[in-house]
């Protein structure tokens, strides 16, 4: 099939496919104080992700990256892992995963073992007072977990959100863990995605204020932008730093990617109000072309992104069940 390329011009080469929408940690920005988590039947058996996943590699999809909640609260995550990972013969070219590492220390090297190709790891702040304020859980797991994917070969950065207030003094911090670790990092502006009424413009540390932050204590030099969502940087002239600034500076012009919840939805845009039910569609019956030509048509019609509607998205989803 001819690749998945909306009205805007943008072709489709990721897919996020949530695993689940639990979660062990409880992070302000992410989860609601009392989540009421979807019926254990709704989300989609091992089969339907596999079968889903097959149809977005069909059209083009090159990576996929499995997200949750926490993916490793999946108890057939291993075999979710090789099953997906076997789309390799139809065109995946990479798989990854998106954790917050506190229980993947004791299946490191099977989760790399099983075709996991690189992980990115949940990591808001090294401090341990502030860590367990932003998530309600200890730092020390998350660690542990760091170095058991270094242990095990795994290809590791860092992602960390910023918000006024919470661990915006940990900027610095992080980042000169980080280098010390010798692990790329990404810190991402707090984006309107969790609650209703939650956010707060004035919450967001804006990418010029990290740099700022950061150029007191470093040198800091901008490098050339491609289609990843992070603003690239060099740090003391070797340090690669990268910043994803959807609220200050939009990347939605060269946004390649595509979500599925865990029950099956399709979200063409993170801040989409609403998605396209797949996996209801699926248990009704729809064939692969059916599928097929519904997920064409959901792409097409993507929006120009958050750059033309600013703002909280109004929706039942939170961001834990959609998927990071």
């Amino acid at each position: 099939m001819s690749p998945l390329i909306d009205s805007h011009g943008r072709t489709k080469r990721k897919l996020r496919i949530s695993l689940t929408d639990r979660c062990n940690f409880r992070c302000t920005y992410c989860m609601p104080e009392q989540p009421d988590w979807l019926p254990r039947k709704s989300l989609l058996a091992r089969g339907e992700l596999v079968r889903l996943a097959g149809l977005f590699v069909d059209q083009g999809i090159d990576q996929i990256r499995l997200t949750g909640g926490e993916p490793l609260l999946r108890r057939d995550l291993v075999e979710c892992v090789r099953e997906i990972g076997a789309l390799r013969e139809r065109g995946l070219r990479r798989l990854s995963m998106t954790t917050n590492a506190s229980r993947i220390a004791p299946v490191a090297a099977t989760l790399v073992a099983a075709g996991i190709d690189d992980f990115n790891v949940s990591l808001d702040a090294v401090d341990a007072t502030v860590f367990r304020q932003l998530t309600r859980r200890e730092v020390a797991p998350v660690l542990d977990g760091i170095r058991a994917l270094a242990d095990a070969g795994a290809s590791i950065k860092l992602n960390a959100v910023v918000m006024r207030g919470e661990n915006d003094d940990q900027v610095v911090p992080l980042l000169e863990w980080a280098m010390a670790q010798g692990l790329p990092l990404r810190f991402i502006e707090y984006m309107p995605l969790d609650a209703p009424g939650h956010w707060r413009r004035d919450a967001v540390v804006s990418e010029a204020e990290m740099l700022a932050a950061i150029g007191a204590q470093h040198t800091v030099e901008a490098l050339p932008r491609s289609s990843d969502p992070a603003s690239p940087y060099r740090v003391d002239g070797h340090y690669p730093l990268g910043i994803i600034s959807t609220v200050s500076h939009p990347f939605c012009a060269s946004c390649d990617r595509l979500r599925i919840t865990a029950t099956g939805e399709l979200f063409t845009c993170l801040f989409s109000p609403i998605g396209t039910p797949l996996g209801v569609q699926m248990r009704e019956g729809a064939d692969d072309e059916t599928l097929s030509a519904t997920v064409r048509r959901a792409v097409w019609l993507k929006d120009a992104g958050y750059a033309s509607r600013p703002g909280p998205v109004e929706r039942t989803v939170t961001m834990h069940a959609m998927g990071g």
